[in-house]
């Protein structure tokens, strides 16, 4: 019988706007079988630039750099044509459904967070680098919960006064904006409010934002 020859390790890249963490993933890394760090990119444009030149395997990509390119942006870039360009996990600190969603939208084959075990990210590495989803624990968590929770159904009005909102303006002048008494505008907050689950105006923005109901 013939001896199985081994698969080719994953090439893959770092993209980190921070020196320290991207020393700590290479060394991290580096006792990881079958996965070759062919680079490490600081920015959004340094990681296409490399992406292009290196043709790694796998891209793992944090969200926030500095710069004018964040990671999310890099990553529809990376991905754009769907075909030749590298898989991307990102691997950041943030959690929210807005970050989530923004990310797989843009192409992320998977999502991860920094506070991961290191047998986790290497195995979502090559789940990666083989087309296969890798989501966090609680990232998989959140997508589960928010898909069992429809979006609230606000009304066109509501819809208008929550895009006013978003504009940082006061009840007077949303009132004087949509043409409508200022009590009817406390009335329809109120009912913005207990639709989302908040008691503040900061809070209704937000949480509008991360279940997409804000354009």
């Amino acid at each position: 019988m013939s001896t199985p020859v081994p698969a080719p390790p994953v090439r893959l890249l770092l993209c980190d706007d921070h020196a320290v963490v991207r020393a700590g993933l290479r060394a991290l890394l580096s006792s990881a079988e079958g996965i070759d760090v062919v680079g490490e990119a600081a920015t959004g444009e340094e990681a296409l630039a490399m992406a292009a030149r290196l043709r790694p395997d796998v891209v793992l990509m944090d969200l926030q750099l500095d710069g004018g390119m964040d990671g999310v942006t890099a990553t529809r870039r990376l991905t754009g044509d769907g075909t030749t360009g590298p898989r991307v996990l990102v691997l950041t600190m943030f959690d929210t459904d807005a970050d989530v969603t923004r990310a797989i939208e843009a192409g992320a084959t998977g999502y991860l967070l920094k506070a991961e075990q290191p047998e986790e990210l290497f195995t979502a590495i090559r789940d990666a680098a083989s087309g296969r989803a890798a989501l966090s624990s609680p990232v998989a968590d959140r997508l589960l919960t928010r898909l069992r929770s429809p979006r609230p159904t606000l009304s066109p009005r509501e819809r208008e006064i929550l895009e006013q909102l978003a504009r940082g303006l006061g009840n007077r002048e949303i009132a004087r904006a949509l043409f409508i008494s200022e009590a009817t505008v406390k009335t329809h907050l109120g009912r913005i409010y207990d639709k989302l689950g908040v008691e503040t105006r900061a809070g209704a923005v937000a949480v509008a934002k991360e279940k997409r109901l804000l354009a």
